[in-house]
C-alpha cells in the first residue's frame, strides 16, 4: 500500500482543517517546500497537494506552490482543488503535477471530466469521491449533493476510471479512525484502486487499510499532530 502524506494550502501556507471547515484552519508551516523535502528525505515518494483556496474560488490558485515543490523535489505529486477548466488542468500539469484529482468537476460537468480521462488517461486523472453521510460533496465540501458515493464510483468505473480518492468528511482531520466499512463496500462493489483519505490516527489504522485492500492511504493531521512520525511513515514506504 502506498503512503501519501498530504499538504493542504491556503494563502501559500501548509494548513489543516477539521471536517473541511475553513473556520477550523490551523497553520502548520509557512513553507510547504520544507515539509515536502522532509517527506522526501525520509523515503516518501508521493504527495497529495490540495489547493484549498482554489477549491473555494472554483479555479486553480496555488499553482506556484505546486511548481516550487515539483521543481525542487522528486516527489510524485497528485494535485487537486479548484480544477474546473482545461486551462486549470494545463497549468497544473505544466507546474509539474504527475496526477490531478477532479471531484466537483466530475459531478457538475461530467462531460468535461470524461474528456479529461480520454485525453490524459486514467493513470493521470484521479476521481475525487468526497462524501458526507454517503452523499457526494463538492465545491471545497461547501455543498452536498444527493448522489450516493458508491453509485458515483460505480458509474465512473464504467468510464474507465482507475484511481479513486474517497474521503469521508465526517472523519477528516478528526483523528478518530477511518471509514473501513465504507471502503470495504467500495472494494467489494468495484475493481478500482482505492486511495483512502480521512481519519488516519495511528499506524494501526494504516495496517487495517492495507488489510482491507486499499491501494494507498493519505495521511494528514496524524503526522502534523505528531501521532505518526516521519520515521514511521518512511519505514512503511
Amino acid at each position: 500500500m502506498r503512503i501519501i502524506p498530504a499538504i493542504d494550502i491556503i494563502e501559500g501556507k501548509c494548513v489543516r482543517l477539521s471536517k473541511g471547515d475553513y473556520n477550523t484552519k490551523k497553520i502548520y508551516s509557512e513553507n510547504p517546500l520544507e515539509i515536502a523535502k522532509a517527506f522526501e528525505d525520509n523515503g516518501i515518494q508521493h504527495l497529495h497537494l490540495v489547493d484549498l483556496d482554489g477549491a473555494k474560488a472554483q479555479h486553480i490558485a496555488n499553482y506556484k506552490v505546486l511548481e516550487n515543490i515539483c521543481g525542487n523535489t522528486n516527489l510524485n505529486v497528485d494535485f487537486g482543488g479548484g480544477l474546473k477548466s482545461d486551462e486549470d488542468l494545463r497549468i497544473a500539469f505544466e507546474s509539474g503535477a504527475n496526477q490531478i484529482t477532479g471531484g466537483s468537476i466530475a459531478v457538475k460537468k461530467p462531460d468535461v471530466f470524461k474528456r479529461w480521462l480520454q485525453q490524459y488517461g486514467s493513470d493521470r486523472i484521479i476521481l475525487g469521491a468526497d462524501c458526507n453521510n454517503r452523499k457526494i460533496a463538492t465545491s471545497g465540501w461547501l455543498e452536498t449533493s444527493k448522489i450516493d458515493v458508491v453509485d458515483f464510483i460505480v458509474e465512473y468505473e464504467k468510464e474507465k476510471v482507475t484511481y479513486v480518492i474517497c474521503t469521508d468528511i465526517a472523519k477528516d482531520g478528526m483523528l478518530q479512525g477511518t471509514s473501513n466499512e465504507l471502503y470495504k463496500e467500495i472494494l467489494s462493489t468495484t475493481n478500482i484502486k482505492l486511495i483512502a483519505s480521512g481519519g488516519v490516527s495511528c499506524i494501526n489504522d494504516l495496517v487495517l487499510l492495507k488489510e482491507i485492500g486499499c491501494e494507498a492511504a493519505i495521511i494528514g493531521k496524524a503526522f502534523y499532530e505528531g501521532k505518526i512520525t516521519l520515521k514511521q511513515l518512511g519505514k512503511l514506504c
